[in-house]
């Protein structure tokens, strides 16, 4: 029994190498983890319990017969992060570069299985050269059974990729179906075609790092959530992440301890908003003082700037924050920004994450580029993500609410729980020039001073209009706040609401407006 005991010894000692020393050597060389270092800075220490270690490719043509390494270039198993379980799978690249074969896929396919049964999250290290050509379509059918198995547990359990290497061809369709992509700048690239095909097809020179770096993705594109500096900057962000996401669509977020005796009142908030109603302030600020420890989670933080998204705690319940920022276009929202707060909601009522809207919107971006790039199919995403969504869901208008805007962040109209609104809103139409000008057209063309009528039409129109007490009125806004008031406010709303039930038609599916 010894002697068997110590082959298996050696056999793991040899599973743990990889692809060998040099190459080990070779990624430290170019500033990356290996694959199993990479799962031990992401989880729990000692928490893996690695499964299909032994598993070797089957193909012996092109020479592959003499080359079969332990474990075919993908380290598998479950692991705990923050004492929750998880399944991990890490591409190893010092083994056929990462590229996936047959049976690489195979071990993937079977900790997806698993965590769907279970009901735990996915979490992806992708390091990886794509399909292994000498295996031609089998290699394409493991992608495949994978991108199916991404789609079946879409809104079943989380799924979060990590891409820490290349990551071309069809390999990028996996990450894409995810949940949330993590890209580290400099070293982690996406692209359907590499930049010597794109020179082919289309005469252009570009470089990895312009056609699909972790710039690229996180500020142009919108693929990647997340970039960061190092992959240890990633992998710490994604234990971040796992505290806020609940393990299946059953499940709930994990609750932090909240003292609801302590003073909530935060009087700066009362000095936020600018006296002229066209200067900006920043949404941040607002975001940081209701917020627990003001900490923030910002999700595509440098995509489509003028909306905000991100997860934080309110008397210690996990939320997901969707909020117009005046700092960027005056808030407006654009293609790029309905399709970000779509996609957020999107998942947050997926797994059951209370929403909280910030609202100060002056309304659709206008323009020929917005409305020749679909502005009406892509802003009614934002409005059909938020009327789907069953999740608590409160708004805040801390000032412009103009035009169908007002009606896609969540407003009462579209089953908004609670609509709290600053007493600087403005809900209306339209900002108050543009409507004066169109009421009393007549009126200021006729007079005999009519920048002096206009003045006078638009002081009306204000005092009447620009102020939250109509919709009040109507009960379309359930309460006038207090800006300093407010984190009570909100907290009181979600602790009431955490027996929310609410539900949608019975239907095969919704056909959101793709």
């Amino acid at each position: 029994m010894n002697g068997k005991i110590d082959h298996l010894e050696k056999l793991r000692e040899k599973a743990q190498l990889g692809g060998g020393e040099k190459r080990i050597k070779s990624q430290h060389d170019k500033g990356k983890l290996t694959a199993r270092e990479r799962i031990q800075l992401l989880v729990d220490e000692g928490s893996f319990e690695e499964i299909d270690m032994f598993v070797k490719h089957r193909s012996n043509d092109f020479g592959l017969d003499k080359q079969k390494y332990i474990g075919d270039g993908v380290v598998t198993g479950f692991a705990k992060i923050n004492e929750r379980p998880v399944a991990v799978f890490s591409q190893d690249f010092t083994v056929f570069g990462g590229s996936l074969s047959e049976t690489h896929a195979e071990k993937i396919c079977k900790i997806m299985d698993i965590a769907m049964k279970v009901g735990i999250p996915v979490i992806g290290l992708n390091d990886s050269g794509g399909a292994r050509i000498q295996e031609g379509v089998v290699s394409l059918g493991g992608y495949a059974d994978i991108f199916l198995r991404n789609t079946l547990a879409s809104g079943v359990i989380p799924q979060i990729s990590a891409v820490l290497g290349p990551c071309a061809g069809g390999a990028v369709y996996s990450p894409a179906i995810t949940d949330f992509i993590f890209m580290v700048n400099n070293t982690s690239h996406m692209f359907v075609t590499g930049p010597n095909v794109v020179k082919t097809v289309t005469h252009e020179e570009v470089t990895f790092e312009d056609l699909g770096g972790a710039e690229t993705h996180s500020t142009k594109s919108g693929v990647a959530h997340f970039a960061n500096e190092s992959e240890i900057e990633v992998l710490q962000n994604i234990r971040k992440l796992m505290d806020y996401l609940p393990l299946n669509w059953k499940d709930k977020s994990p609750e932090k301890d909240f003292d609801f005796s302590k003073e909530t009142t935060e009087p700066k908030l009362d000095q936020i908003i600018p006296e002229n109603p066209n200067k900006p302030y920043d949404m941040h600020d607002v975001i940081n003082l209701l917020v627990d420890d003001a900490e923030f989670l910002e999700v595509h933080k440098n995509y489509a700037e003028n909306i905000l998204v991100g997860f934080a705690r309110i008397g210690g319940m996990a939320v997901g924050i969707v909020a117009n920022q005046p700092a960027v276009l005056a808030g407006v929202l654009d293609i790029n920004s309905s399709i970000k707060g779509a996609r957020f909601v999107r998942f947050c009522d997926a797994f059951n994450i209370p929403l909280l809207v910030l609202e100060d919107v002056p309304g659709f971006l206008p323009g020929t580029e917005q409305e020749w790039g679909g502005i009406i199919k892509n802003g009614a995403k934002l409005l059909f993500a938020f009327s789907e969504a069953t999740v608590p869901k409160v708004t805040v208008i801390t000032r412009k609410a103009y035009g169908g805007a007002y009606d896609v962040m969540n407003s009462k109209h579209i089953r908004g729980d609670f609509n709290f609104a600053w007493p600087s809103a403005e809900i209306a139409v339209m900002g108050p020039k543009g409507a004066v000008e169109i009421i009393f057209k007549k009126d200021i063309e006729s007079a005999e001073d009519p920048e002096k009528m206009l003045d006078q039409r638009l002081s009306e129109y204000i005092e009447k209009f620009t102020n939250p007490y109509i919709a009040a009125e109507r009960g379309f806004i359930d309460d006038v706040i207090k800006p300093s008031e407010t984190k009570q406010k909100l907290i009181n709303a979600f602790q009431l609401l955490k027996t929310k039930v609410d539900s949608n038609p019975k239907k095969k599916h919704s056909n959101i407006p793709l």
